[in-house]
């Protein structure tokens, strides 16, 4: 025998020994105890198997009182805390002295040095309009007016987009409607309009802003001017606006970024800690034109003096007394924008607290909010941020007083700079993915927690869906509002072809996003929200000086029982995802789902598919959605008739209901996009806050016949319909039984 031989020789044998000595030591054990059992293994077999405790929810209900709320909001939105400022640092250190003061097992802490963008309080920018001889003839306010006391703070960022280019520019103006793609097209393609070398100016609403500039860019424009219309912020009447009511008034400016990129612009891919290489700022993806809000009794000042045609139908806002004009400007006037923005590496702080599984410490429950404010943040995100203090109060003093402990471990996180671009939920889960994507369960996002009052919200991937019927199904809505907070979300946002709520699919514009998109960890995302048929755009206030805690604690929620109804939602959500012995996760509502969605693919690109020669079918995609929607449906009958006394045979199913999610992950990304992974659910290209299933093929299908290529364009969308296919099938194999690699099916 070789000397390598014997030593393996001797490995084995020693291992051998020690084998039978545990066996022997257990029997002896088994036989010493008068009971024939260890007693503490034998708890510990027992609280493995044991269902969760339902006598929590009534505790966590009980518990959660709206005083607390209102205190809470009440001390976030004392001053402005920007990303990146130190009053942004002053509130993470607060949210980590409560979470260290609630009993959580821990909290932390974690900064990244990330490139946020800043306007120069010394030198405004400004919207001018010239006469042809250069003088001034108008420009625009620096600041928005104080219309109620302490509504204006030193510390306070006056009105600017983040990331605009810093830069002045002369030209026409034209305007641009929502500037969509639709919009341009309609002006180009109908209207006989160029919008090249001009300023247009477009009005807020229907998509995210970043894209409003990215259009104005690819469409030719030097310069956009974004304003928020009467007809989408003030419904009622500009008189009857703040301080009075929650509508916008004329001095009111949104802020907001216009960046398209998601994360740190120099580290794309990877964390902002100190010692990672930055590519330099004029490599970023950053907006190539300047941009800058300005509020609508400004913008009336530029329409008005807007000549040409009639604009069509749709496109006229509300401004009183105005008549709206595709432009250019009357007079051989010019508008002048000035943009003095500037761009600086700043520390951002996350703050992480836990509550320790007593089970499955390994698997994480995830529970967030961010915690910036483009001032004083009432509504987005304090409001979610104060329901979120209340929750881990209240599961804190449950784990302290020894009445509960979650089978998993709760996760709380409080991100920074979420305004800039998701920057503490992308930098956090680019550090810490591969833990994340070995142990997380589940992501639950509320931002702005309180954004309306007319009824519960949410979307979700498909999977969570149960859990959010079953949740809202246990909790009281308001009492002005009476019942079940699931009734009455059924009653307000029904769907004719189901007897559930309205659930949309995931977009972005929060925190979810790298959750689902980078690394695929199932997400919902839910709020108390308005009205939809009132026609407004967001909330009016929406990242505006008024945002204040006047607007919420005098005229929005009084009360604060609609943050208290979130609140319990979040609770209930939270301990059935964190106790349930089997996890509450449905995969045949991912089946249905993504068929509904394949249906509607067929309705708007089937035929022009059909026509290619040879043609380009859906034949693979609906064998493989047929195929998944079998395995889930198998799972959950396995499940159901599983020995639900073996915690090893629990571990692996739940492990096939976790991991799911991972499968929708393509680590090349979405075509044109490597930062959107997900197959399934991501945002749309054309704006990032809506939610578009298979977006990948909706983008390679979108007005196809007048790209540069067409012919290489259906190439494209032939290879990509095959990695959708793929992806289905691969998805169906990690739900069927644990021999499928060994199985001929």
């Amino acid at each position: 025998m070789a000397v390598g031989d014997c030593s393996r020789f001797v490995v084995v044998v020693s291992v051998s020994v020690g084998v039978v000595c545990v066996v022997l030591g257990f029997v002896i054990g088994w036989v010493a105890s008068p009971s024939g059992v260890d007693d503490d293994a034998y708890n510990r077999w027992v609280d493995a198997l044991s269902e969760e405790n339902d006598d929590v929810t009534r505790m966590i209900l009980e518990e959660m009182k709206t005083e607390n709320i209102k205190n809470y909001l009440q001390h976030l939105t004392s001053q402005p805390h920007l990303g990146g400022t130190e009053e942004e640092k002053e509130t993470a250190e607060y949210v980590n002295s409560l979470w260290q003061e609630q009993g959580l097992d821990s909290s932390r802490i974690i900064k990244y040095d990330i490139l946020l963008s800043y306007p120069r309080k010394e030198q405004p920018n400004f919207v001018y309009i010239l006469a042809e001889d250069g003088t001034q003839v108008f420009r625009s306010a620096a600041e928005e007016a104080e219309l109620e006391h302490g509504d204006r703070h030193p510390k306070a960022a006056p009105p600017f987009n983040a990331y605009a280019k810093a830069a002045t520019v002369e030209g026409d103006l034209v305007y641009v409607n929502y500037g969509r793609v639709e919009d341009f097209q309609k002006l180009e393609r109908e209207l006989g309009m160029n919008v090249t070398g001009k300023i247009v100016i477009a009005r807020y609403g229907k998509i995210f802003r970043g894209n409003k500039a990215s259009h104005a860019f690819s469409h030719g424009a030097i310069g956009l001017v974004l304003y928020s219309d009467p007809a989408d912020y003030a419904i009622d009447n500009v008189t009857n606006v703040y301080p009075d009511t929650w509508f916008l008034p004329g001095t009111g400016v949104q802020r907001g970024n216009v960046i398209t990129v998601k994360g740190d612009p120099l580290t794309q891919g990877y964390p902002a800690k100190e010692y990672m290489y930055r590519h330099p700022e004029e490599e970023a993806i950053l907006p190539d034109i300047p941009v800058q809000p300005i509020g609508y009794d400004d913008a009336k000042k530029l329409l008005e003096r807007l000549s040409g045609a009639d604009v069509p139908g749709g496109w006229a806002g509300k401004i009183p007394g105005l008549k709206y004009k595709l432009g250019g400007l009357e007079n051989n006037l010019k508008v002048k924008l000035e943009v003095n923005n500037y761009n600086e590496i700043r520390p951002v702080h996350n703050v992480v607290g836990m509550i320790k599984g007593s089970i499955e410490p390994d698997r994480y429950v995830i529970l967030g909010n961010h915690r910036d404010a483009w001032v004083f943040g009432a509504c987005d995100p304090s409001s979610g941020t104060s329901i979120m203090l209340e929750l881990s109060r209240t599961l804190g003093k449950l784990v302290k007083e020894g009445k509960w402990r979650p089978r998993r471990s709760i996760l709380f996180i409080s991100w920074g700079a979420e305004e800039y671009g998701l920057m503490g939920s992308y930098e956090w889960v680019e550090e810490f993915g591969k833990i994340l994507t070995e142990r997380a369960v589940v992501y639950i996002n509320c931002d702005n927690g309180v954004s309306g009052t007319y009824s519960f919200v949410a979307r979700s991937t498909p999977n969570m869906f149960n859990v959010l019927y079953e949740a809202t199904s246990k909790i009281p809505d308001a009492p002005e509002k009476g019942g079940l907070v699931y009734d009455n979300w059924k009653a307000n946002f029904p769907v004719s072809s189901s007897d559930r709520p309205r659930t949309p699919d995931l977009g972005s514009g929060s925190d979810f996003r790298p959750f689902i998109g980078l690394i695929g960890i199932p997400a919902i995302d839910f709020s108390y929200y308005m009205d939809p048929e009132d026609g407004l755009a967001s909330y009016p206030l929406y990242h505006s000086m008024y945002e204040t805690f006047h607007l919420m604690s005098a005229i929005m929620d009084p009360t604060f029982e609609f943050h208290l109804v979130i609140g319990r939602v979040w609770g209930e959500m939270t301990r059935m995802l964190a106790d349930r012995l089997i996890l509450p996760i449905n995969c045949t509502d991912y089946a249905e789902r993504m068929k509904e969605s394949v249906q509607v693919l067929k309705e708007d690109f089937e035929s022009e598919m059909l026509a290619r020669s040879p043609p380009i079918t859906f034949d693979a995609i609906d064998s493989n959605l047929e195929r998944f929607a079998m395995a889930a449906e198998n799972l959950h009958q396995r499940i159901h008739a599983m020995d639900k006394t073996d915690p090893f045979a629990i571990r692996a199913v739940n492990d096939q209901l976790m991991f799911l999610e991972r499968a929708f992950i393509d680590p090349m990304g979405l075509p044109g996009r490597p930062r959107e992974r997900h197959v399934v659910f991501a945002p749309s290209s054309k704006n990032q806050y809506a939610g578009v299933a298979f977006s990948g093929i909706v983008d390679l299908m979108f007005d196809i016949e007048n790209v540069a290529d067409p012919e290489s364009q259906w190439k494209e969308v032939e290879r990509y319909m095959s990695i959708v296919a793929f992806t289905l099938d691969s998805a169906a194999t990690t739900l069927m039984d644990l021999d499928v690699l060994a199985n001929d099916e």
